[in-house]
């Protein structure tokens, strides 16, 4: 038996904190796309379920094509099982649009419901709200002698927290007879031993929308021998473009077309997809009369990847032993920017560095 476990897919993103109004409706589409392929290939291997572990939807109010798309892909996939259980973000959000609900696609609400899927798979699952998040533990049994798949969307945390619905209280579900905890709300794949039995899995998001989901991103596939009882799972990556952040030491550099050499090293280190969104971080330590220009250096990789940008978290050295005996406007400039105590040092370098620039006569891209 094989079964498909995601979550946090998050349909109808706005996908709009880093890119354009098009590439953002683009990312919108491709993520529709990519829900629809993870479907499809749990159709061309065979798959008998899909568990959706939360947040299928980003918000509440969802649009007619996600709602129609997805509701006929079960609809149109009679042989597969979904197994739906809502997350924080898509409560309410797409079943109560539906007419009716597709045979196929089964339910969770706030008490624990179980489906039995063959002959020795059992599906539990909850969905958890201020109301029930301290006492489902406790009502929770299940049968030893099945395969036991429970289904939950929250953060994992070993102990209980007041108040806080979205929270899993890992040791409440140890020695359950659980063998795999499906469950969503971390966007990174997760998979530890939960017991001497059973393991706990996040698969992660089904593509990336921002920086702080770099990397790849897919789906767990579970194959269950009936048979012997074990659960075996594995990782799928099946996102259609992955984020990174690259970051790029440009210490000692003192010019635009240095930095440029060490930012195209690190690329091609990487080996990096045409097709990602990427974001160099520049760090380390440069000269306060170093010349750069993050415009030139964007510009240059704007046309190798699918989106592009650029943090500048390098800082400014100023060697202020030049300067002690220096007569010129620019001594003068910089010994009363050092004599500034309600300046830091990181803000005083980064004053003379822009103060530099404006004596002599270029214009202030980065400030």
């Amino acid at each position: 038996m094989k079964i498909i476990h995601c979550a946090d897919i998050h349909l109808d993103s706005r996908m709009s904190a880093n890119l354009t109004r098009e590439k953002a409706r683009e990312r919108r589409t491709e993520l529709l796309t990519t829900f629809r392929k993870m479907v499809e290939y749990g159709a061309s291997h065979e798959v008998d379920a899909i568990l959706i572990a939360g947040d299928l939807f980003d918000t509440k109010n969802v649009s007619a094509t996600a709602r129609n798309v997805v509701k006929d892909l079960i609809v149109g996939h009679p042989g597969i099982e979904f197994y739906y259980l809502q997350g924080n973000h898509d409560e309410g959000s797409f079943t109560g649009g539906l007419s009716q609900i597709p045979e196929n696609l089964h339910l969770f609400d706030s008490k624990w419901t179980s489906y039995r899927l063959g002959e020795k798979v059992c599906i539990t699952g909850v969905e958890l709200n201020p109301e029930n998040s301290g006492s489902v533990y406790n009502a929770l049994s299940l049968d030893a002698d099945l395969v036991n798949i429970v289904v939950l969307h929250g953060q994992e945390s070993e102990y209980s927290a007041k108040d806080k619905a979205e929270v899993i209280h890992l040791t409440a579900l140890k020695n359950k007879g659980i063998d795999y905890l499906a469950l969503g709300h971390i966007h990174s794949y997760k998979k530890e031993p939960l017991d001497g039995r059973g393991v706990y899995c996040y698969p992660g998001c089904l593509e990336g929308r921002g920086f702080d989901e770099c990397g790849e991103h897919g789906f767990v596939l579970l194959t269950v021998d009936e048979a012997a009882g074990p659960v075996e799972s594995g990782f799928i990556p099946f996102a259609s473009r992955n984020l990174y952040t690259i970051p790029v030491d440009i210490t000692g550099c003192v010019s635009t077309m240095e930095i440029l050499e060490r930012m195209k090293k690190e690329t091609d280190a990487g080996n990096y997809p045409e097709k990602s969104l990427v974001k160099y971080e520049l760090i380390g330590k440069v000269d306060v009369e170093s010349e750069k220009e993050t415009d030139f250096l964007l510009h240059q990789f704007s046309s190798r990847f699918y989106f592009v940008k650029i943090k500048d978290s390098s800082k400014y050295l100023v060697d202020y032993a030049s300067f002690a005996k220096d007569v010129s406007l620019k001594g003068e400039f910089i010994r009363t920017v050092m004599g500034r105590e309600d300046l830091s040092e990181e803000d005083k370098a980064a004053v003379i560095h822009y103060g530099l620039q404006a004596l002599a006569g270029e214009e202030i891209l980065d400030a």
